[in-house]
């Protein structure tokens, strides 16, 4: 898809380019930090496999990659105080250093309750590695240890966010147009085809 010409948006926050320098700059710090490491990341799914993707193929140390799936949208274009966790690794976390690998913190309710649960299994240090960060959403206290860049109050959607499960695909991160957010579920552009 070509990100001047999608007819669903109406602009660009981030482009493949400028998400991609952002990964650049993670990764070196990731590679400083864990050298000499063998770190489990933990990463969240649905939207965060792009950046996890990405993101892996520019580190330079051993890892293993565990998934787990929670969710606080259920659906909608904003985040919710129910924080559900329906997904968790079946290896042992005692003793590792987890890198909790998201693709964006809004709320920070549910990456709280996930370090929580990753601290009460004895995990040796637990980091938060994101490529977004919307700290005027918070509605907890929760700093990530890795930020990719700090972005506006805006819902945006693409490399791997989604709106009703759709735009994951998309290069770029970016805002839809508002008629799209808004018309009625059935005259979706995906309901045609």
């Amino acid at each position: 898809m070509n990100p001047t010409t999608h007819p669903d948006f109406e602009s660009i926050v981030l482009s493949e380019a400028d998400i991609q320098a952002h990964i650049e700059t993670l990764a070196t710090k990731l590679n400083e930090d864990y050298a000499n490491k063998t770190p489990l990341l933990l990463a969240v799914l649905k939207g965060v496999y792009p950046f996890l993707s990405d993101l892996t193929k520019k580190l330079n140390f051993y890892c293993d990659v565990e998934f787990i799936a929670a969710s606080s949208y259920h659906g909608g274009t904003a985040t919710t105080d129910w924080v559900e966790i329906y997904l968790w690794p079946r290896m042992s976390l005692k003793g590792k250093d987890v890198l909790i690998i998201e693709d964006i913190i809004d709320s920070g309710l549910t990456l709280k309750k996930i370090k929580q649960k990753v601290q009460s299994e004895g995990a040796s240090s637990v980091k938060l590695v994101t490529l977004l960060d919307k700290p005027s959403g918070r509605k907890t206290k929760l700093e990530a240890d890795y930020v990719g860049t700090t972005v506006k109050p805006l819902f945006l959607v693409g490399y791997g966010l989604d709106f009703q499960e759709k735009y994951r695909n998309v290069p770029f991160v970016g805002v839809l147009k508002k008629e799209i957010i808004n018309m009625n579920a059935k005259d979706y552009p995906w309901r045609n085809n």
